[in-house]
C-alpha cells in the first residue's frame, strides 16, 4: 500500500504533534509489512530538512516528494475549493494522511486525518489566531476523511459528540514513549549548573500558551514556598509559546526549548513533574516522565485519567490551593517508580502504528457507502 503523509509538523522544533508525527513514522516502518511512505510538506520552508528528518525518525526508506507550495496559498484553497488534490504534490497513492487536523482533497486518493484536540471549539480563548482556523478547516476534513484519528478515547468521543459522526467513526491510536525515556539517567550536578538549572527542581514541560495554565502552577508553587521555604524551584522547559508573560526569578527558572536527549535528562532528575493544563488530547510529557521514574502531578481530567491511570497526583484544573497540596504530598512523599514506569511501558509506537494501518485499509477499502473504521 501507498500512503501519502503530511509530515509538516516535522520541520522546525517538533512540539506535540511533530513528536507524534516522528513516532508514527519509526512505527509504521518497523511493522513486518509497512506501507510504502511518501512524505510531503505543505510549505516550501525547510522542507529540504524532511528525509533528514525522515531518516531520524526511523523511517529511512520513505520517499520525500520535491513537489511543494507556499501553505498560505495551499490553505486558501482548501478552504474554499476541492483544488489542488494532494496528488500534485505526493503523485498517486492509495492513502493520504493528513496528520494535522488538515486533510487536502483527493482525486483517488482516500482520506485519513488525525485530529489531536478540539481546543480550538471548547476553549477558543486558549489558543492562537492561526489554531481558530480548525474551526473551518475540521469539517472539511471530517467530510474528505473516511476513518479519523485521535491520539486518546477522550477526544474520539468529543469528537463523535461535537460533530454527530456516526458511532465508531473516530478511532484511538494512543501515542508512544520512546525507550530512550526508560534508559534516561538524571544529569550531575555539574551538568544542571551548566544549564543554570538547581540540583533539586519541580519540572514543567511544554509550550508556555495560555491552554497549559502556567499562572495556576506559578500561585501554586509561591504559595508552598511561602510555607515552606525547603520547596524547590519551579524550571519551566518549552519554547516561549503565546499569551503568557512569564518572568524568571530566584525560584522560577526558564530553561527555554531542550534537545531531546538533554531533556530527558532533565525530566529524569526532576523531584517531580507539574501539568495543570485545562485541557489537553493526550499528555505525553507526565507519560514519559513517568517512564522514567519521575513522580507526577496533573489537573483532574479525563484524558489525563485514561493516558496516566493511577500512577499520577491529580488536581482540579486550575484549583491553585488544591494544587499547592498534590505538589506537597509529592514533594514528602516516597513511592515505588515501578508501576509508573510498567504502565507507561504499555504506550508503543508500534501499537499507535499498527492501529494507523488498520485505518489506512479500512479506508482504502470503504466504498461510497460511507466510511469505515478498523475493526
Amino acid at each position: 500500500m501507498r500512503v501519502g503523509l503530511d509530515a509538516t509538523p516535522l520541520l522546525g522544533r517538533p512540539t506535540g504533534v511533530g513528536r507524534y508525527v516522528s513516532g508514527l513514522l519509526g512505527g509504521l516502518a518497523a511493522l513486518p509489512d509497512p506501507p510504502e511512505l511518501v512524505l510531503t510538506a505543505f510549505t516550501v520552508r525547510n522542507a529540504s530538512d524532511l528525509a533528514a528528518l525522515a531518516g531520524r525518525a526511523g523511517a529511512a526508506s520513505a520517499r520525500v516528494s520535491t513537489r511543494r507550495a507556499p501553505a498560505r496559498a495551499l490553505r486558501a484553497a482548501w478552504q474554499r475549493t476541492s483544488l489542488p488534490p494532494v496528488e500534485l504534490l505526493v503523485g498517486r497513492v492509495d492513502v493520504f494522511h493528513g496528520t494535522n487536523f488538515v486533510l487536502p482533497p483527493a482525486r483517488h486518493a482516500a482520506g485519513v486525518v488525525t485530529v489531536h484536540d478540539l481546543t480550538y471549539e471548547r476553549y477558543p480563548d486558549l489558543v492562537s489566531v492561526a489554531s481558530r482556523r480548525y474551526r473551518d478547516m475540521v469539517p472539511r476534513a471530517l467530510q474528505r476523511a473516511r476513518v479519523v484519528l485521535t491520539p486518546s478515547r477522550a477526544v474520539a468521543d468529543e469528537l463523535t459528540e461535537h460533530y454527530r459522526l456516526d458511532q465508531g467513526r473516530a478511532v484511538a491510536s494512543g501515542l508512544g514513549v520512546d525507550q530512550a525515556w526508560f534508559d534516561a539517567l538524571p544529569l550531575a550536578p555539574a551538568d544542571l549548573a551548566a544549564l543554570g538549572l538547581p540540583e533539586r527542581y519541580v519540572l514543567f514541560v511544554g509550550n508556555q500558551e495560555p491552554r497549559k495554565n502556567l499562572a495556576a502552577l506559578l500561585a501554586a508553587h509561591a504559595a508552598l514556598r511561602a510555607d515552606e521555604a525547603h520547596t524547590p524551584p519551579l524550571v519551566l522547559v518549552g519554547p516561549p509559546g503565546w499569551g503568557e508573560d512569564v518572568a524568571a526569578s530566584p525560584s522560577v527558572v526558564i530553561a527555554g526549548y531542550l534537545d531531546d536527549d538533554v531533556l530527558r535528562r532533565v525530566v529524569a532528575g526532576a523531584a517531580c513533574l507539574a501539568y495543570p493544563s485545562r485541557y489537553e488530547g493526550f499528555g505525553l510529557p507526565p507519560l514519559e516522565a513517568l517512564a522514567c521514574g519521575t513522580p507526577v502531578v496533573v489537573s483532574d481530567l479525563p484524558v489525563l485519567r485514561e493516558v496516566l491511570g493511577e500512577h499520577a497526583a491529580y488536581a482540579p484544573a486550575g484549583n491553585v490551593n488544591d494544587l499547592a497540596h498534590a505538589l506537597r504530598r509529592v514533594l514528602i512523599g516516597t513511592t515505588d517508580p515501578s508501576p509508573g514506569r510498567a504502565w507507561a511501558a504499555r504506550w508503543t509506537w508500534r501499537r499507535c502504528a499498527e492501529i494507523t494501518m488498520d485505518a489506512y485499509r479500512a479506508a482504502r477499502e470503504a466504498d461510497g457507502g460511507g466510511p469505515r473504521t478498523p475493526g
